[in-house]
């Protein structure tokens, strides 16, 4: 028999979250999730469900009825786009500018489909004349996948412009809005997006786990008149549904797996405080913070990566300066002053610094320690 391990409570210090997420929790969020645990199937539990259901239609601004919190992170979410809707065969436009449009590449061919991938460079946006030659060059294709809010990279691609060019050529439109929902505009409905996912600990400021998705009725249609099988059990979208269907339908909630109920606690206290704030004061609020840590950055000398026409306010990526030791720096951040930055992806590893200014980490007590806790270790 083994020993019985000594093996104190682990409690973990108070950081400043500035990285490319996890963001920093609300507290009230925090608070949401440790209240009881009651049964998902609860009566209690499936009316939050529904009030989730509405503020996650709130925050990607659609009226879609497939609306839900996916049990899993946004790369599930990512998942659950692709093989719900892609099948073996079909042919499928992904715009790559950074890790996430490769991820994107990934799912298709893993599901058996053909990738035609329009690339831009790192740190630029997904380029509108590229997508519309590629989409033009293959009118065979049946969706068109791009990443709104680059993480790797902090770069911001024109979402309402880029459905327009899938409307145009009969394509349905997948998105990743991860890092962009609650920081920047967003309007699955007005711009025509048939399915996106996002991630709960980026911009909602709340726990990692949860991936908030949104199909189109035209998408739920692709779904329902599949040839094949999804070939995922658990991200099979058509045997959520009944889970996820609306009280007020009178069809009972039927059990497909066990919800993450205090993790859904805290999506919808998130969520509930996003819409108390109100989505164009988020938006606003992000912009505000990157102008006021912008100043700061210049002051320091630090360049960004990405122009000003198409910069995420709340995943600001600055170029390392020549000679800085990256690994150490974020190691004294960390250790000094409990401040987490994010280290560079790919293309931009041990070249760039992401910092992020997402949901409750975009306040200027965040900005002030950040500005200051750099200024102080670079001068070092």
């Amino acid at each position: 028999m083994l020993p019985v391990p000594t093996i104190n409570s682990f409690v973990p210090p108070h950081r400043t979250l500035m990285g490319p997420g996890p963001s920093d929790v609300y507290p009230q969020v925090l608070s949401a999730q440790s209240r009881p645990t009651i049964g998902h199937l609860d009566p209690l539990f499936v009316g939050m469900m529904d009030e989730l259901k509405a503020l996650i239609q709130y925050a990607f601004q659609t009226e879609n009825e497939m609306t839900l919190a996916v049990s899993a992170p946004g790369s599930a979410g990512m998942e659950t786009c692709f093989v719900n809707l892609v099948e073996p065969g079909e042919k499928v436009i992904v715009c790559r500018n950074g890790v996430f449009g490769e991820r994107m590449r990934q799912n298709v061919e893993r599901i058996g489909a053909t990738a035609v991938v329009v690339d831009n460079e790192w740190g630029e946006p997904v380029s509108p004349q590229l997508v519309e030659d590629a989409l033009t060059a293959h009118p065979d294709a049946k969706f068109l996948a791009f990443v709104h809010a680059e993480t790797s990279t902090g770069a911001l691609s024109d979402a309402k412009t880029l459905c327009q060019l899938a409307q145009k050529h009969d394509c349905l439109s997948i998105v990743d809005a991860v890092t962009s929902l609650g920081g920047v505009e967003l309007r699955v409905d007005d711009w025509g997006i048939d399915a996106i996912y996002s991630g709960s600990q980026k911009c909602l400021s709340c726990v990692p786990g949860l991936s908030p998705v949104s199909f189109s009725a035209k998408a739920v249609e692709k779904l329902t008149q599949r040839k094949t099988p999804v070939q995922s059990w658990f991200l099979d979208q058509s045997l959520v549904m009944g889970y996820w269907g609306s009280a007020n339908s009178g069809a009972k909630r039927s059990y497909h797996h066990t919800a993450p109920v205090n993790a859904l606690y805290a999506l919808h206290e998130s969520l509930r405080v996003l819409a108390e704030e109100g989505l164009e004061n988020a938006w606003q609020r992000h912009q505000n913070m990157h102008q006021t840590l912008k100043a700061g950055l210049t002051k320091l000398g630090l360049t960004f990566v990405v122009q000003e026409c198409s910069r995420l306010p709340q995943l600001n990526a600055v170029y390392i300066p020549q000679g800085v030791d990256d690994a150490q720096v974020r190691q004294q951040l960390l250790s000094e002053y409990n401040l987490e930055i994010g280290a560079g992806l790919g293309a931009l590893a041990g070249k760039a610094w992401r910092i992020g200014l997402m949901g409750y980490g975009a306040r200027k007590e965040n900005v002030a320690l950040c500005l200051r806790a750099l200024e102080e270790v670079l001068t070092q």
